[in-house]
């Protein structure tokens, strides 16, 4: 049994009950990690209300806004994370993005804008978060992001995600070189296609799920638990010796040649 008891854990991305962030919540939350939400403030204060309430069984310590496109309010959360908890043990890093325009036709034709928004949201939003943690992250820690086999092969209708995807796991990489000294870990999972409100937005979601269902060694899609579950365990001190890997939990479609 995996145990995170006294250590914090801030995620990210948490959007409804359906999100992958939310399935690695609870299994931080069954291990014993004393839980942050940060929540993506809007002016009517949905979002905030409708996270709030489901993370609520979770009994979460803090419950922050924080809109990664925005500095000083990354830095205010991170500010508040120090006042209350003094360290971080583990950061979650959940969140991507891209247009409508990004996830079709030909990808030669999406904007600078759908573009640059896509990559700041994405991919520059974990090396973002991880500066303003890195001073928190004194007694070590594990730092979890989210990634899709996208980024490095094809996926129809993935067009930009993929991009972001990519440079999201060499961003793994480069910052996993850069904390091994703060005995600081981070590491990606990939996982398989998920019925999410981030997936919806990629046409023909159900296909690739049922093609992961059809080729896939164990012949079906993972869930939100399983997901969550390698989390707790990067989370943990089970996996102190692993760092910028990208950890495929995918029913094993990954190794399949066709």
């Amino acid at each position: 049994m995996l145990d995170l008891t006294g250590k914090n854990a801030l995620i990210t991305g948490i959007a409804n009950n359906r999100s992958i962030a939310w399935g690695i919540a609870q299994q931080l939350h069954q291990a014993g990690a004393n839980l942050g939400i940060t929540f993506l403030p809007d002016e009517k204060g949905r979002y905030e209300k409708k996270v709030q309430e489901l993370v609520e069984p979770l009994a979460p310590s803090l419950f922050l806004p924080c809109d990664v496109q925005n500095d000083q309010q990354i830095e205010e959360t991170f500010a508040i994370v120090s006042q209350k908890w003094g360290n971080i043990d583990i950061l979650v890093h959940c969140l991507a993005f891209a247009d409508k325009e990004g996830l079709s036709g030909d990808f030669s034709g999406i904007s600078r804008e759908v573009f640059t928004q896509s990559l700041e949201i994405s991919t520059y939003s974990l090396s973002r978060l991880v500066h303003s943690a890195k001073p928190l992250l004194r007694e070590g820690g594990s730092i979890i992001t989210l990634s899709y086999i996208g980024g490095v092969r094809v996926i129809p209708n993935y067009n930009l995600m993929g991009i972001a995807k990519a440079g999201l796991e060499m961003s793994v990489r480069y910052l996993a070189a850069e904390l091994g000294t703060q005995n600081v870990r981070v590491n990606a999972i990939s996982a398989g296609p998920i019925r999410t409100l981030a997936s919806s937005a990629v046409g023909g979601i159900l296909d690739m799920i049922h093609h992961v269902e059809k080729v896939g060694p164990l012949h079906r899609t993972v869930t939100q638990t399983e997901v969550g579950n390698v989390a707790a365990f990067l989370a943990s001190n089970l996996s102190s010796g692993i760092t910028g890997q990208i950890l495929y939990v995918d029913a094993g479609y990954e190794i399949m040649g066709m």
